[in-house]
């Protein structure tokens, strides 16, 4: 079976938002980051080459396939940020 390519890594967290375009978009990162850090209790961490994660779970499909993925995170694409809630919404007011 394949690996999951968007793994959890040691990429630094502040060189990657440092780095990344429109010129607005790493204030917007920053913010995020502390958002997504007070409400999850967890620090970020870079997953794959261009996601900011929060936390991690384990999931099992029914296939047996399983792997680990953020419970939260956000990708500060270069159109738009793009958020990551991996519950969903249900379960928020």
């Amino acid at each position: 079976m394949a690996e999951l390519k968007t793994q959890k890594n040691d990429a630094s967290v502040a060189d990657f938002i440092a780095n990344v375009e429109p010129a607005s978009r790493p204030a917007d990162s920053e913010r995020l980051i502390e958002i997504m850090s007070e409400i999850t209790g967890d620090k970020p961490a870079i997953w794959g080459t261009s996601i900011v994660g929060f936390g991690s779970y384990r999931y099992v499909y029914a296939s047996g396939r399983s792997g680990d993925w953020m419970i939260t995170g956000f990708s500060p694409r270069k159109t738009a940020l793009t958020c990551y809630i991996m519950a969903g919404f249900e379960h928020y007011n």
